[in-house]
């Protein structure tokens, strides 16, 4: 197959309504730009896993800007932020706590998987999410 050839890929329905009725601060937009072309390794092995609609048909947004907080992903279809729980969140529970209760106030779920599954289990951690209440249909 040449690299111009495309398979037919199933059209997925974003749920718009809950993009767009997110807060959004202009300001950090070239900031989440910086860290989706940065290639955090566990986030790209993730992103791997469930973009294009590879994870149960569903959408995932990659460092999006909600409110005054870049998430790690945000799924639009059924409302969940995925946080992966690596190094960079050492010593910032309190400011992590913060972003969690904000969002949990917007009616986000929020969901953490250590970095550690990402590079070490990461088949059992994508099953585990398979089942996760909040991926339910």
């Amino acid at each position: 197959m040449k690299n111009n050839d495309k398979l037919p890929r199933k059209k997925v329905k974003r749920n718009t309504q809950n993009v767009f009725k997110l807060p959004y601060n202009p300001n950090l937009k070239e900031r989440a730009r910086k860290l989706r072309k940065a290639g955090n390794l566990s986030e790209v092995l993730f992103w791997k896993r469930v973009h294009k609609s590879k994870f149960k048909g569903l959408d995932f947004d990659r460092q999006k800007v909600i409110g005054n907080y870049i998430v790690d992903f945000y799924c639009p279809n059924k409302n969940v932020v995925i946080e992966i729980d690596g190094n960079s969140h050492i010593g910032k529970e309190e400011y992590d706590q913060q972003r969690d209760n904000y969002l949990t106030s917007l009616g986000i779920i929020v969901i953490h998987i250590p970095v550690i599954n990402i590079f070490h289990k990461l088949n059992e951690t994508m099953e585990w999410l398979h089942n996760h209440p909040a991926f339910k249909d």
